[in-house]
């Protein structure tokens, strides 16, 4: 098997920043439970930057991908 035949899956910036969201979201809602902003910002900020990473790493994908279609041609 050569490389272009071996599966390489989604880019890990996508993974951590899905987790990322998921962490952030959880925070945020905590906050709103508990009555605090801070920890309700917290989590809306670390939601936003996951949703950041998870678009970086998905812009990373598209762009391998489009690469190794080029490769194949």
């Amino acid at each position: 098997m050569n490389d272009r035949d071996k599966p390489r899956g989604i880019d890990r910036d996508r993974t951590e920043g899905s987790i990322k969201q998921m962490g952030g979201g959880l925070k945020k809602a905590a906050g709103e439970v508990l009555g605090d902003e801070k920890l309700k910002r917290e989590g809306q900020s670390e939601k936003g930057a996951g949703k950041l990473q998870n678009a970086w790493g998905s812009a990373k994908d598209t762009l391998r991908d489009a690469t190794d279609v080029r490769k194949d041609r």
